[in-house]
């Protein structure tokens, strides 16, 4: 393989590609580069709209959230050897909450994936990486889009006979949810921050 001389030699894949503990050893990679079926995917700036969307989940997730859950966004989670993403928001298991210095979760601790979509990553939110997820066993998932200047947010249960989501709810202006906790939502907040 040629080597462009203006990349860094972390951009051209090891022998056998790219693995999820790659990430955390990388010297120079950019924030929030998620790795998907052993490529690095890397994030392009996003809109306000995104920003305001994961503030609001985040806050609210918080507030309804029980003991025996945190919510974190940002971080990514290895869902096998070549799948390492980053959802915008998610609810994990307390007891993987153990260390200020993690970077990153295990499929089997996450509750609930959050994805707001960008027009960037709109085929991977709404395809990839939701069979990523399921694939996965995360029980949960929401994926939030932008309509007409508003919030749409798709709610999803992972089937357990077909291993696969089925949408739960479509939810504007107010969300209302008995899983994976109680919870209440005004998304047209989102036009107050």
């Amino acid at each position: 393989m040629t080597r462009h001389p203006s990349l860094p030699d972390w951009v051209f894949p090891p022998p056998g590609g790219f693995v999820a503990e790659h990430l955390d050893h990388i010297p120079d990679l950019p924030a929030h580069t998620e790795l998907i079926d052993g490529s690095l995917v890397f994030v392009s700036p996003q809109a306000s709209f995104h920003a305001l969307m994961v503030d609001l989940l985040v806050v609210a997730l918080r507030q309804a959230a029980p003991k025996a859950f945190r919510v974190r966004r940002d971080m990514s989670v290895i869902l096998g050897p070549r799948q390492r993403p980053e959802p915008d928001v998610m609810v994990i298991k307390a007891e993987a909450a153990c260390d200020d210095d993690e970077t990153l979760y295990e499929a089997r601790d996450v509750i609930l994936a959050v994805e707001v979509v960008s027009p960037a990553s709109e085929v991977r939110d709404r395809h990839r990486k939701p069979q990523l997820y399921a694939k996965a066993a995360i029980q949960h998932l929401w994926r939030i889009e932008k309509n007409a200047g508003k919030p749409v947010v798709y709610v999803y249960e992972l089937d357990p006979a077909s291993k696969a989501y089925v949408i739960t709810g479509i939810h504007r202006d107010f969300l209302k949810a008995s899983a994976p906790f109680e919870l209440a939502i005004d998304l047209t907040e989102v036009d107050q921050l």
